[in-house]
């Protein structure tokens, strides 16, 4: 393809910008996702070396089982700050996504409204039908994807309001009763 014209050079260019825009902040999002996930893995293997020299010092079965109890309360814990982490970065990358393809339809549609403009100005006589099915298919486009952007959004704030709801429950859940889990778990052995 040959761009010909400045117009045609500049549309390029600005697609090629939306594109690295779009591009650069879906990898801030799993550069910040690879970063939380290294911080787990250290994390969860010096706690692992911690409990194991532990371990060894056990010799009665309800110390091992209460040793079991203080591993599983705080993982509980941890498991659910690092859902609830993950859940925070990719909302975060959504709505940055979100914003920048929000500006980009908002220049195209606004290009292709002066084009029509231009067309409606230099149209021959008995062609405003064809101008007004152009005008009235850019409205409900228009229509749609504002439509869909809300539900979108709508459907993002009730995930997080659920899943707010389930880590608070879990939370509570864990903290009232730490012990039950481990002693279910080795009354099963």
């Amino acid at each position: 393809m040959i761009l010909s014209s400045p117009e045609q050079v500049a549309a390029a260019k600005a697609n090629l910008d939306a594109f690295f825009g779009l591009t650069g902040k879906v990898f801030e999002g799993v550069e910040k996702l690879v970063a939380l996930n290294l911080q787990v893995v250290r994390s969860t293997l010096a706690e692992a070396q911690e409990n194991v020299t532990k371990v060894p010092g056990t010799t009665d079965p309800q110390q091992w089982f209460a040793l079991q109890a203080g591993f599983t309360g705080p993982f509980a814990e941890k498991s659910l700050s690092y859902g609830r982490q993950v859940f925070d970065i990719a909302s975060t990358t959504q709505a940055e996504v979100t914003q920048l393809a929000q500006a980009h339809y908002e220049r195209y549609n606004d290009r292709v409204q002066a084009l029509v403009e231009g067309a409606a100005k230099n149209a021959p006589a008995g062609s405003e039908a064809a101008i007004a099915a152009w005008k009235s298919a850019i409205t409900t486009t228009t229509t749609l994807y504002e439509t869909l952007q809300k539900t979108g959004q709508q459907a993002v704030q009730a995930a997080g309001s659920n899943f707010d709801t389930l880590t608070a429950t879990a939370s509570k859940a864990v903290r009232s009763n730490p012990q039950q889990a481990p002693v279910a778990a080795g009354a099963k052995r």
